[in-house]
């Protein structure tokens, strides 16, 4: 159906595909906004993009595209890092440091179980189990060798979970249905000298990253220097929503595009396993917020919130919507980023080493 059957001029054979790629990933990001699906300006991009490279349409993203949206990304991140996030953190810092290494060593634990009963490779396992931002994940995962197709599916697919299981608990605690919907203004008013300066950080923190060949340099340069010239109160990290939306779209089109109708029926097969390791990683959390109440003090709901094993934007959109404690929610989600970022690529490099000594002698035994 998205074939043309009068054979075209190779580029406006190209013009035609992305008119289509953009075109139905526009489709796709208006129902899923409707139905309220967290994450909807990356998912949907991903979507359309797995759905035209499965017809056999070929397509491929520019790097500098691609590069140029990690540093975004990496601003974004760097916007949630701020004085008062630092200031609720120093405060409490040995229950947020608690509460975050076990939230991690559960998630490694969850990777390390799929990679050992081979659900998934070793690094993409521990990768896809990691408790962080979804499109940093992915980045990084692949920055370091890692397949972001699968990477990809593990993290959108606990995203989806966790945003859907939060909103539920949001409602039952705050008595309603769930949290109201989040009504995006693509064009608000900005500080345009603000935006400026986030997008020359962008550009050379980003291009300072790869040049320094630092893996996923583009998105940790931003990240680091943003986190420090807006905590020092240099700057204030400002982007559009529209060009947010832009940069999304191409994560998720660079990640759809890769993906084939073999990886497909690969991921079909895993995911009855991954699902599980999902709700597993969810009650791990519930079972920590529930010790935050009782031995902290923190209420129910913003201690769930808290703990929730990632997709940090969703999280802001439903504690922001709630009776919650605001600060605390986001210190601890922004906080485990930071150190997820850190110790990942580590975490991954060991539990393959160790999965090959398991496996390897087992496969090679009569």
């Amino acid at each position: 159906m998205l074939e043309m059957s009068v054979p075209l001029p190779s580029k406006s054979r190209t013009a035609f595909h992305w008119s289509i790629l953009i075109l139905l990933s526009a489709v796709m990001v208006g129902v899923l906004e409707l139905l309220r699906m967290p994450a909807a300006l990356l998912l949907a991009p991903m979507a359309a993009a797995v759905i035209i490279s499965t017809r056999g349409i070929a397509i491929k993203v520019p790097r500098h595209a691609f590069f140029a949206a990690q540093s975004v990304v990496g601003c974004l991140i760097a916007h949630s890092i701020t004085p008062s996030t630092l200031g609720t953190v120093a405060a409490r810092w040995p229950m947020f440091f608690g509460t975050i290494f076990a939230v991690l060593i559960a998630s490694c634990f969850c990777g390390w179980l799929l990679a050992r009963f081979q659900v998934l490779p070793g690094s993409v396992a521990v990768w896809g189990s990691a408790p962080g931002a979804a499109s940093a994940m992915t980045v990084l995962a692949g920055a370091h060798g890692a397949d972001m197709r699968l990477v990809a599916f593990m993290q959108y697919l606990r995203v989806v979970f966790v945003a859907l299981a939060a909103a539920l608990v949001s409602g039952l605690w705050a008595g309603s249905s769930g949290p109201p919907a989040h009504a995006m203004e693509w064009f608000p008013d900005l500080a345009w000298k603000d935006v400026a300066a986030t997008l020359a950080l962008a550009a050379i923190a980003g291009t300072g990253g790869r040049l320094l060949k630092i893996p996923a340099g583009g998105l940790l340069g931003p990240l680091i220097a943003g986190a420090i010239l807006q905590g020092s109160g240099i700057m204030t990290i400002t982007l559009p929503p529209w060009f947010l939306a832009v940069s999304y779209a191409i994560i998720g089109w660079n990640i759809g595009t890769r993906f084939t109708r073999e990886i497909l029926t690969y991921v079909a097969g895993a995911l009855p396993r991954v699902a599980l390791a999902i709700v597993a990683q969810i009650g791990f959390c519930v079972g920590v917020a529930s010790l935050l109440t009782r031995f902290a003090g923190i209420d129910p709901l913003s201690a769930y919130l808290a703990t929730s094993p990632g997709g940090a934007d969703s999280i802001a959109i439903i504690a922001a919507s709630s009776h919650v404690d605001l600060s605390f929610v986001m210190a601890m989600q922004t906080l485990r980023l930071f150190l997820v970022l850190l110790v990942s690529p580590s975490l991954a490099r060991l539990v393959a080493r160790q999965i090959d000594k398991v496996i390897k002698p087992a496969t090679a035994a009569p």
